[in-house]
Parts: C-alpha cells; structure tokens; sequence
C-alpha cells in the first residue's frame, strides 16, 4: 500500500487487508493515520531510526486496537547513541504527551516565527511562571545593566536603531507568517 495507488486501490487493499483475505499488508507511512484494523497485531518498521518519533508514535498506534495481543518491532541498522536513545523513548512509554515531550528535548523546539521545525531557535521565548526563566532574567538584565552602566542614556534613536535590528532578523520570517 502506498500513496501513489489511486484511492480506490488504497480502499480496495484496506478492505481486504480489513476482511482477512490479504494476512500481510506491506506498507509506506500512508497507514500512519486513519487506518483502524482491530485484528491487525503486528507491525514491523524497517529503518525506524529516520522516522521522527511523532511518526513512528503513529504508526505504532495501528496495532494493538482490540483485546489481542499486539507487537510492534523497530528495526534499525544504525546503532548510535542519538537513534538508540530515540527508539528507547517508545520503548518506554505508549504515552503521546510522553512522546512529543522527549521529542522536544532531544531535537529542540524549531522556530516559532521560521519554517525550522527543530533545532535550537535564534530567539528563545520564556515563561515568566518558570523560576529558572525568570532567574535569567534577571541575570540578564543585570549583565545589560552592566555593560551600559549609567554613561548610556536610551532615547528614541536607540530604541528605533535596535527594534531594527531585530526587525531585520526576523523579517524574513515574520513575512512568511504574513503570507500563510
């Protein structure tokens, strides 16, 4: 089953796959969502360590939908520490919340402003109810404090020379929000 099938072939192999005439359904990610086979106990997943964990999240979610005992096997050949430690978080839990949190922490939020959907951002947005955020505000703002000391006085040239610079960073990104 795949995505170039025409829909009416992709319902076709579902139906069967569905009804016990086909035993073994042989897929791409197409199956990642809205395919519910209650029988259906066991998926195997070739090359699991270059699908994201959302993705593979997904297509675990496929068995496993009634009372039988369900197996999903991940297979990968590589075995380096940042693909071993991916697999191992849904070997820990079936929980998506779960999921999406460790993904987070090992590939990074992206850019909420930008088309980066991980990786570290340029700018980090905070909460001001965490005490860690607000600590580096803090520090942050006596580091500006001294680095300008009292010899700097802000006025309007300042502040519009600075809004931008940082327009300027941005301005790629904020007009593609614009267009979407």
């Amino acid at each position: 089953l795949h995505g170039e099938m025409s829909s009416e072939e992709k319902r076709k192999m579902m139906e069967d796959f569905r009804n016990g005439k086909v035993q073994v359904l042989v897929s791409t990610t197409v199956v990642e969502v809205g395919v519910d086979v209650p029988d259906a106990s066991v998926i195997i997943i070739e090359d699991a360590d270059r699908f994201g964990l959302a993705t593979l999240h997904q297509l675990r979610g496929r068995v496993g939908r009634s009372d039988l005992q369900s197996y999903c096997f991940l297979i990968t050949r590589n075995t380096g520490e940042d693909a071993i430690t991916r697999l191992r978080i849904l070997e820990k839990t079936n929980n998506g919340f779960e999921v999406s949190e460790e993904d987070l922490k090992l590939r990074g939020p992206g850019e909420i402003l930008g088309t980066k959907q991980s990786g570290i951002p340029e700018f980090k947005l905070t909460t001001l109810l965490s005490e860690t955020d607000l600590k580096l505000l803090e520090i942050a703002r006596e580091e500006a404090l001294a680095l300008i000391g009292n010899e700097v006085k802000w006025n309007k040239e300042h502040k519009k020379e600075l809004i931008n610079i940082l327009k300027g960073k941005s301005r790629e990104k904020i007009s593609l929000i614009e267009v979407a």
